[in-house]
């Protein structure tokens, strides 16, 4: 949730029951989704996490958002003019670090309050909706993304993306130079 500092209520709370979200709100998700495809460093920081980014798989598969549905990135929890109405970014992985994700989200949000970023309607069915973008499918693509980035170089300090970005290509390295079984398997015998 965010709160407004001028009534300390949550900012979030659409002001009829004809929204889902407030104009604040729906900003805040734009952002989230405008900013998906670089914030997923921080989201899913490791090679296998992307590996649950599929269709059908209770995961998210794009930049889309919906109410309580858990195959959608931005889950909205709560009803119109709800107090308690929260959102819920189901991207993240388990080993990612709770202050860079949770940075990375509030960084994009707000960017999203900033500039009145619209995310679009609301997604019925999350694996149908073609019209969104495909989260990135591997580290490699999500840190392509960042590279790129200007809101989190400016945010957070291009040194430090930099860093980020270096350390994560060095993890990529060595994933691909590492020999799987499945490669063992598939060519010893044959050559």
């Amino acid at each position: 949730m965010l709160y407004s500092l001028a009534s300390g209520e949550n900012a979030f709370v659409a002001p009829d029951a004809s929204q889902m979200l407030s104009a604040a709100g729906r900003n805040f998700v734009g952002g989230l989704l405008h900013h998906a495809a670089a914030g997923c460093v921080f989201s899913n920081p490791t090679i296998n996490g992307y590996k649950r980014l599929r269709p059908n798989s209770l995961a998210p598969h794009r930049a889309n958002w919906a109410t309580e549905n858990r195959g959608a990135m931005i889950r909205v929890i709560g009803r119109p003019t709800d107090p308690g109405t929260h959102l819920e970014n189901r991207i993240g992985e388990p080993s990612a670090n709770p202050y860079l994700y949770l940075a990375a989200n509030l960084i994009a949000g707000m960017d999203g309050i900033e500039k009145a970023l619209d995310p679009g309607p609301l997604t019925i069915d999350p694996y149908a909706d073609t019209d969104r973008a495909i989260l990135p499918r591997s580290l490699m693509d999500a840190v392509s993304a960042l590279k790129t980035s200007a809101l989190f170089r400016e945010k957070m300090g291009r040194d430090f993306i930099d860093y980020i970005v270096a350390l994560k290509e060095f993890e990529i390295s060595r994933f691909l130079a590492h020999v799987t079984d499945w490669e063992h398997r598939e060519y010893f015998e044959m050559f």
